[in-house]
């Protein structure tokens, strides 16, 4: 006779699945930023730490919530037409998420006018997610919890460690800024104000309201911006790190600009205050035509 489900223990291991499958997200979400240039403000440490403490604790309540409506239900409506159809009971699991997902989905979607393939991405997540959650939390084990948390928590640090170790053995392509030349930086770049420098390909540069950021200037203080005509020349440096585009406008204190951006957007860019103050003051290359 089968052992009678518990389904607390069915809740318990479906909102410890959705965690961990938070987390895990998470974690890739953290590596493929490797894979991006660094962003103009540096993220705040501290401010980050107590964001991710009050996003777990929200993590935790909408984990239980959708086992609540989907999980739990799935589980039960899942024993029951195994038992009533015939067919292993696991099998119903992903089918009968599907069924629940879907009306919500479907609703969402016709009122906010969502496209039809990102409903459906979406739904398709949603499905796998929550059938994980039903299928692990469906099985009748001893120490289920324990050993859910232990392997979930297991493929998660894993998943950081192997994506760490990828990036130091150069497996993953870690962030570089593209390899620029003189006919790239031919153009005008524009930084968020409207500020702009000019470069011709004879030489020649035009600078028009651009940020003024002196090395001891407070990385919060008031930005000053000049304009002027001057000369520039491209410094392609030992590697694509030290690249550099070195600008002479008379009444313009910023002299040499780094490059960053990507291969489709490039930017140039200069720091603001200190160079370890991790604030970026940057300039992209506009796109040429109407």
């Amino acid at each position: 006779m089968d052992q009678k489900r518990s389904y607390g223990r069915v809740l318990v291991v479906s909102v410890l699945v959705g965690c961990l499958e938070v987390a895990l997200a998470l974690v890739v979400v953290l590596l493929y930023a490797r894979t991006q240039p660094p962003p103009d403000t540096p993220v705040d440490r501290s401010a980050l730490a107590a964001g991710l403490l009050s996003f777990g604790a929200v993590i935790g309540v909408i984990a239980l919530l959708l086992s609540v409506v989907f999980v739990l239900p799935a589980v039960a409506l899942a024993d029951l037409t195994g038992r009533r159809i015939g067919g292993r009971e696991a099998w119903w699991v992903p089918a009968v998420v599907a069924a629940l997902v879907t009306p919500p989905v479907v609703a969402f979607a016709a009122y906010n006018d969502v496209e039809e393939r990102s409903a459906l991405v979406f739904w398709a997540v949603a499905t796998a997610a929550l059938s994980l959650g039903g299928l692990v939390a469906r099985i009748r084990r001893r120490r289920l919890v324990g050993h859910v948390a232990l392997w979930g928590s297991a493929v998660v640090a894993g998943t950081g460690l192997l994506g760490t170790l990828g990036f130091a053995a150069g497996l993953l392509p870690a962030y570089e800024p593209p390899a620029i030349g003189p006919s790239t930086v031919a153009g005008t770049w524009v930084d968020h104000t409207g500020g702009t420098l000019v470069f011709t390909s004879d030489g020649r540069v035009t600078a028009s309201g651009v940020g003024e950021h002196a090395p001891d200037d407070p990385p919060g203080g008031p930005s000053r911006t000049c304009s002027g005509s001057g000369t520039w020349s491209y410094e392609p440096g030992r590697d694509v790190w030290t690249q550099e585009v070195r600008v002479h406008v008379p009444g313009c204190s910023r002299q040499v600009w780094s490059v960053g951006g990507t291969e489709r957007t490039p930017r140039i860019y200069g720091h603001v205050g200190r160079p370890d103050s991790g604030r970026l003051y940057q300039l992209r290359k506009a796109v040429d035509g109407p």
